[in-house]
């Protein structure tokens, strides 16, 4: 039955309301006064007819005009500037779209695009500290400081949860995994730097791996200690291995300095045999000159050469001797003093040399008193050349 039919709902609207009583709002009557409403707030009149079309076309042009103006004012907020140290990482509804480099960029502003800038020339660091197990089954207390920067902002951002704390676990890992193929001695003396080179490369193939985006700058081992209880006899065996360390330099140093004594000695026993050659050399030269000179000598006046040779060769021998000779034509007593045995073995050198009588020969040479000069070469060789010219 329809509500409008007699006898049916009475003066009741399809509501349940009577006919006296307020129905619901009339949807176009709401639109009605909305409009009024907004042409009385930007000037527009409330008349019918013309004046209400003029009111709505003044109206529609004005919110035109400020939708534009928020438009405008709401693009000036994309405009972003990435400092020289950092990159800027864009994304589109939380999407990545691209990384920008320093400088003025732009944006589609918020809600549709954001922005986040990362700084990937920072070095940061972190200190880490453990107990670790050696090769030996030794318990060693290991503490290294990892400098590390972002090698890639969109890795960083979008690939691990949390890259910072993925990197404290892999310094962990590489760090046991390290220390576990060396003994104890070795990790606290002499591999120090070997562990710290050996951590960084396994650190970062462990970052590369995951995509942190990470790049490890340096890792230092800062300490290394062994169990308290044995730190003592550790600090002896270092001890003992820098006495031994201290010794063999002492010894590389005094066999250096053997080393270069014998070649110094070498050398000098090389330039004085050089020197003796040459002096040799030339003695023998001249001595082949002289012998030359006297050959021609000879050979014009032979007697008389072979009586000067004899006299000088017997002048050298008997210069440097003790005995005197006396001639005894005339029959002279001379007194000879044994001054050998008064002034000793030495005055006997003296008066050998000083105080022997000189004889006078028919050459004008001296027989007995002539000069020690000449040397034991020099008679033994002119002893040869009178043997010889004889």
């Amino acid at each position: 039955m329809a509500w409008n039919e007699p006898g049916g709902n009475g003066n009741k609207d399809p509501w349940g309301h009577r006919n006296n009583e307020q129905g619901p709002p009339d949807l176009d009557e709401i639109v009605k006064k909305m409009q009024a409403k907004l042409g009385g707030l930007f000037g527009g009149g409330s008349g019918q007819g013309g004046n209400n079309s003029g009111g709505d076309s003044i109206s529609w042009s004005l919110l035109g005009i400020i939708g534009v103006f928020l438009l405008v004012v709401w693009a000036l907020f994309g405009f972003y500037v990435v400092e020289p140290a950092e990159q800027g990482v864009e994304t589109r509804f939380g999407r990545f779209t691209q990384t920008t480099e320093q400088g003025l960029n732009w944006h589609i502003p918020y809600p549709i695009e954001t922005v986040e800038k990362v700084n990937v020339q920072q070095v940061r660091a972190f200190s880490h500290m453990g107990q670790m197990l050696t090769q030996d089954e030794n318990i060693v207390m290991v503490e290294m400081v990892v400098q590390y920067r972002i090698s890639n902002p969109r890795n960083y951002l979008f690939n691990v949860l949390d890259p910072d704390n993925t990197l404290h676990q892999a310094t962990e890992s590489a760090l046991r995994e390290v220390v576990g193929t060396s003994t104890m001695e070795r990790v606290l003396t002499i591999e120090r730097e070997r562990v710290a080179a050996d951590s960084k490369a396994l650190i970062q193939t462990i970052l590369d791996r995951y995509e942190t985006g990470l790049a490890v700058v340096s890792v230092n081992m800062q300490n290394a200690q062994p169990p308290e209880a044995v730190q003592a006899a550790f600090a002896d065996v270092i001890k003992a291995r820098e006495d031994e360390e201290r010794d063999k330099n002492r010894a590389q140093a005094y066999a250096n300095e053997i080393v270069q004594r014998a070649g110094g000695e070498a050398d000098r026993l090389r330039q004085d045999s050089q020197a003796y050659r040459a002096q040799v050399i030339a003695r023998s030269e001249g001595e082949t000159q002289r012998f030359l000179s006297i050959l021609t000598e000879y050979e014009r006046a032979p007697e008389v050469t072979r009586q000067r040779l004899y006299l000088e060769t017997m002048e050298a021998i008997l210069g440097s001797t003790s005995k005197i000779m006396i001639d005894t034509q005339n029959n002279n007593n001379i007194m000879v003093l044994p001054l050998e045995q008064l002034f000793g073995a030495k005055g006997n050198d003296s008066l050998s040399t000083h105080s022997a009588p000189v004889l006078p020969n028919a050459y004008g040479s001296n027989l007995l008193g002539s000069t020690p000069s000449v040397t034991e070469d020099a008679r033994s060789r002119d002893n040869a050349r009178s043997r010889g010219v004889r």
